[in-house]
């Protein structure tokens, strides 16, 4: 079965204006990273949002939930803003059960050129098909446990709680 990867937005898949400064959102990178990072896993890829975290309603998080709920497929990847991701991950948690679910995203933009989210992307995948089910956060080669970890503003990295 193909491993279903949802996209919320974020950091990932955000561009840069060069006239005024500003990250906007037009076309996800996934099908380019996945190709540049040959990929040879099957995956199933839905894009649900173009959103920035920070604006993520809890409307938002209820229909990531149901759409994961709805998919056959155990294996699911979310790409998802790191500022919010802890709490779309404990709703997902709340809602979802007997799946194994992976959530990734960036700190810095793809399209920069010197992003983390092909490294974080590519450990998702390998995450995805080797942990058991449950909730996770996949960043900077680690995975964590959805209700045992936290951003760190101040590092910039993912951190365990406890």
């Amino acid at each position: 079965m193909k491993i279903k990867i949802f996209l919320t937005g974020g950091t990932f898949d955000k561009e840069y204006n060069e006239l005024d400064g500003t990250l906007f959102f037009k076309d996800t990178h996934l099908p380019e990273m996945l190709t540049l990072g040959r990929n040879r896993v099957p995956v199933d890829i839905r894009t649900l949002m173009m959103i920035d975290s920070l604006d993520m309603t809890e409307a938002d998080r209820q229909s990531i939930a149901q759409n994961i709920a709805k998919t056959e497929s155990d294996k699911i990847i979310i790409t998802h803003g790191t500022d919010t991701m802890v709490e779309t991950a404990r709703t997902i948690a709340e809602n979802c059960s007997g799946k194994t679910i992976i959530l990734v995203g960036a700190m810095i933009p793809y399209k920069f050129g010197s992003s983390d989210g092909l490294f974080n992307l590519g450990a998702a995948i390998a995450f995805v098909q080797t942990l058991p089910v449950g909730v996770y956060i996949a960043m900077n080669g680690q995975y964590f446990m959805h209700d045992n970890c936290r951003k760190n503003r101040q590092t910039g990295f993912f951190e365990t709680i406890k």
